[in-house]
């Protein structure tokens, strides 16, 4: 008979008749007297009465009688710790037992007697099981400090444990190995800042040794401890991916997706053009492959954790479409996972494919998943502009099949079509108009509207259909009403004269038959707009309407990295951080992908790599980093304003660097914007041909933008600000378009930047840093974007900006490369500075001084330049050039010509000296400059 006759008596008296039975001297009735107490205790009778009885039984060689009684202790030893005491003694004995499975036993039970006052009793026979002859033991005593560090940590850590733990790293046999590490790994999650696994290239050594021959479980706790380690540099990183490559053909899909974490990490610091990068993203695609042959919850979970692998490395995948094939039998739950992976993989070259697929999806039964089938063909056309005709015709045919909801659908995935690729597809608005009378969901209601109100020019009976919707307004959704509302604005503003007793209408309604506080307020705005400035209103409604875009739905970046490194765990099926689901007091830590060491990566901008790529290692770190550096820690810098509360660093260094810039390229900054070709200075070099191509047009920064020939802000006596002008595109920036320029303002310099958001969602958390430039300009403070940024909206804000940050030799030398971070990203781009930005307020140089530097200086040193179509006379231009702190030290004429002599002292000690002579009724200057280091 089998040990379920223990769970079937129901008798009455049972306890006493137990209590006999335990005392028995015939092992045999001990046993099942044990068993029967055990059984009772499962089905969650109360049986701690018999406490005593049971204890007394600890007393035996008999394993299994013993395996039964340290059970019953771990389940009623909390609710008796004065009666637990008794059994202390027997765990001492049974740790110094000859047989190695009851010292574990021991070892095991006493990790899982979780009662304070008898843990130090623990200590002694824990220290002697740790250093066990048996590997059994060892492992088995390894994870019972950790239970005992979550009892009392205190305690461990005075008794030497962790340092014990730590030793068994480097133990003979991979099971203790792991099980220490296991261990260590427990403890270091509840103290986030202990360092306990300090890991080395030696530890990790061991680490990948015993990977090979523990057990599965064991393999993953030591993949686990794996992707906690930053390699040193790309050699160890490969490394490392070679020995932990073969694990991606283990049987167990845990194993699989540990290892696939640990290589997906490690791979951010491969240059991209070594052989072996190429080789690992081979290799990682089979293994999720085979993962999708399991059964559907496991599935499941592969395939939510291949979403996010998809969207961090595409590559990996992007040949192995067929296998997210929905298939009939899959569970809705797989069949939708499956969709979002299909629509992140498509590309030009298989969208054909996978059309001809969601096509099939859209006649299934499920009508969940239909829905979804069709909007993917919409995310399709967004995402793969050159399929965007085939999926609108896809749609055009679903719309044909007259079934309700498919056709709902097609609506609402047209009108983003429509968003991202205007004044293209609009010849489809007949069919859709068509079948206006079988909408009946708010969300195609109002999607309907909005292409009736957004081409209400090409609509011939455009009032009637909207007049239609009117008739039961009341009755509508507020996303309707609101989108009628805007829609018959809309009309309005374009078709005035027919259509004034319709928007007179809307506006009574949803101003005063209204309940719903949204649609009374823009209707408010609305009548405003339109009774005291048409024009206002008309530039409001009718404005451009940023394009929207695909990766909308991506998961933002460094949520993205930090996901990577919990693959395979909760993290990755929730595709939310542990912070956000794991509760208690213990300390969840943000884990972040390494930062690239192999070659550098270009970034947006193609000035940025070469300027990060140059710098010495003993230098500060560049602020613009490579692409794999988890955007440089950037969004982890603090922005508060540097501290100069001590003197000013010694200008040694500075005047070093102000001798080398003047070597290559002041000249060309002073004179490279004069109009002209530099006359026949020794030693001249030409600006660049080539302007940074983040830069739509040319920052000026030579001394013949002084004059305002640039058609900057150029005030009577005030210093020359040059036109704003876009550095960051929005195209370059997720929907982020920066515009700006440089000014200088009472010895401050100025970046006066103009953010404009352009993307669908709220842009917040910025934040501005600069890389080493030839100047040492950097940000003297935050950048002051209080309030977020709503899409559509613009903010005015300017930079103080101060010249002590870190100096690097640029070309050119005034280049300046920025990053801005907002909770979307980080961008990168450069622009030049105007040269005169730099030009300090005491630069007026004794004439004395003067005439003496002039005579010093060699020829070798002097340039000379043109300066074109300036039609001032020789004191307006002194005026307008001391705006700029160029000041005139004196004049003279000579032959009819005025000869002004000036000098200029830039903000790191350089001085220029200047001559310019003016000629009477000639517009054509001639400026000759030669230049020295400050003292």
């Amino acid at each position: 008979m089998t040990d379920s006759k223990y769970f079937t008596t129901t008798k009455k008296g049972e306890i006493f008749e137990l209590k006999a039975e335990l005392n028995s001297d015939k092992k045999e009735k001990k046993k099942e007297a044990v068993k029967k107490v055990i059984a009772s205790m499962t089905v969650g009778k109360d049986v701690s009465a018999l406490f005593p009885d049971v204890v007394n039984c600890m007393q035996t060689d008999n394993l299994e009688l013993k395996k039964l009684v340290y059970l019953y202790l771990m389940n009623y030893a909390k609710s008796q710790p004065d009666m637990a005491i008794m059994a202390v003694n027997t765990f001492v004995k049974d740790c110094e037992d000859a047989n190695p499975l009851i010292r574990a036993l021991a070892v095991r039970t006493m990790g899982c007697i979780r009662v304070d006052k008898i843990t130090e009793y623990l200590c002694e026979p824990l220290r002697k099981c740790l250093k066990d002859e048996d590997p059994y033991v060892r492992k088995t005593a390894a994870v019972c400090v950790a239970k005992l560090h979550d009892i009392n940590a205190q305690l461990v850590e005075d008794q030497g444990f962790l340092d014990t733990l730590k030793d068994l790293i480097s133990d003979s046999n991979p099971m203790v190995v792991a099980n220490a590490v296991a261990a260590l790994s427990e403890i270091a999650e509840s103290h986030p800042n202990s360092n306990l696994l300090d890991l080395n290239p030696q530890s990790i050594n061991k680490l990948l040794t015993a990977l090979n021959e523990c057990t599965e479980w064991g393999q993953i706790f030591i993949l686990d401890c794996l992707a906690n380690y930053t390699p040193r540099d790309d050699r160890e990183s490969q490394s490392i991916c070679e020995r932990v490559t073969p694990r991606l053909s283990h049987a167990n899909s845990a194993v699989v997706l540990s290892a696939v974490k640990v290589l997906m990490k490690f791979m951010e610091m491969l240059p991209k053009d070594l052989d072996y990068y190429g080789t690992l993203l081979k290799k990682l695609a089979p293994p999720l492959v085979t993962l999708l042959s399991a059964e559907p919850e496991l599935q499941y979970v592969a395939l939510r954790n291949i979403n996010l692998i998809v969207q961090k490395r595409p590559e990996i995948l992007k040949h192995e479409m067929k296998v997210f094939f929905v298939k009939y039998n899959d569970p809705i739950y797989v069949k939708l996972e499956k969709l979002d992976i299909m629509i992140r993989l498509a590309s030009q070259a298989n969208i054909a494919q996978v059309l001809a697929e969601l096509k099939e999806y859209a006649t299934e039964v499920d009508v969940d998943f239909v829905r979804k089938a069709v909007r993917a063909i919409g995310r399709c056309a967004i995402k793969v502009e050159q399929s965007a005709e085939r999926c609108v015709s896809t749609l055009l045919d679903l719309i044909q099949t007259k079934v309700n909801y498919v056709v709902q659908e097609a609506i609402v995935v047209i009108k983003d079509i429509f968003r991202k690729y205007p004044n293209k597809y609009e010849s489809v608005i007949a069919t859709l108009c068509e079948n206006l009378d079988s909408l009946d969901e708010p969300e195609a209601r109002a999607a309907m509207i909005w292409i009736v109100g957004e081409y209400a020019e090409r609509i011939d009976n455009a009032d009637e259909l909207l007049e239609s919707f009117l008739e039961g307004f009341h009755d509508e959704s507020t996303q309707v009403q609101l989108q009628l509302l805007t829609a018959i604005v809309k009309l309005f503003l374009k078709k005035p004269t027919e259509t004034q007793e319709l928007v007179q209408q809307v506006l009574s309604l949803a101003t005063q038959d209204s309940d719903n506080p949204d649609l009374r307020d823009r209707g408010y705005i609305y009548w405003r707009l339109l009774s005291t400035d048409p024009v206002a209103a008309k530039e409001v409604v009718l404005a451009e309407k940023p394009l929207i875009s695909e990766e909308t739905d991506l998961i933002e970046p460094t949520l993205l990295e930090e996901l990577i490194c919990h693959i395979g765990t909760l993290a990755s099926v929730y595709h939310k951080p542990p912070s956000a689901f794991v509760e208690g007091s213990r300390g969840v830590m943000h884990k972040r992908l390494p930062a690239r060491t192999g070659s550098g990566e270009s970034t947006e901008s193609p000035d940025v790599g070469t300027a990060a790529g140059g710098s010495a290692p003993e230098a500060a770190p560049s602020i613009i980093p490579s692409q794999g550096d988890l955007l440089g820690d950037l969004l982890n810098l603090d922005m508060a304003p540097p501290t100069t509360s001590g003197p000013p660093p010694p200008t040694t260094g500075m005047q070093m660097g102000g001798m080398d810039l003047l070597g290559g390229g002041l000249d060309s900054l002073l004179g490279g914007d004069l109009g002209g070709s530099p006359a026949m200075g020794a030693g001249f070099g030409a600006a660049p041909a080539v302007m940074p191509a983040s830069l739509n047009a040319p920052v000026g920064g030579g001394l013949g933008d002084l004059f305002d020939l640039g058609g900057g802000v150029g005030m009577p006596m005030g210093a020359y600000i040059p036109p704003k002008i876009v550095w960051l595109p929005a195209m370059k920036a997720k929907g982020l378009e920066i515009s700006g320029t440089f000014a200088r303002r009472a010895g401050v310099i100025q970046m006066e930047l103009i953010l404009t958001n352009k993307a669908m969602s709220i842009m917040t958390d910025f934040a501005i840093q600069f890389n080493r430039n030839s100047f040492g300009l950097a940000p003297a403070g935050p950048l002051q974007v209080l309030t977020p940024l709503g899409p559509n909206q613009t903010i005015e804000v300017s930079l103080p900006l101060s010249t002590v940050g870190p100096v690097m030799k640029m070309d050119p030398l005034n280049n300046l490369q920025v990053a801005v971070k907002n909770n979307i990203d980080v961008f990168y781009f450069s622009c030049q500075y105007p040269i005169s930005m730099l030009f300090v307020e005491d630069g007026k140089m004794e004439r004395q001084v003067f005439l003496a530097t002039w005579k010093d200086i060699p020829n070798d040193n002097e340039s000379q330049f043109q300066i074109k179509d300036c039609h001032l006379n020789s004191d307006a231009a002194s005026s307008k050039l001391q705006g700029s702190n160029i000041f005139t030290i004196a004049k003279r004429t000579v032959e009819g010509q005025d000869m002004l002599y000036m000098s200029i002292k830039l903000s790191n000690g350089i001085w220029v000296l200047a001559e310019l002579r003016v000629q009477a009724g000639n517009p054509n200057y001639t400026m000759t400059t030669i230049r020295r280091s400050g003292s």
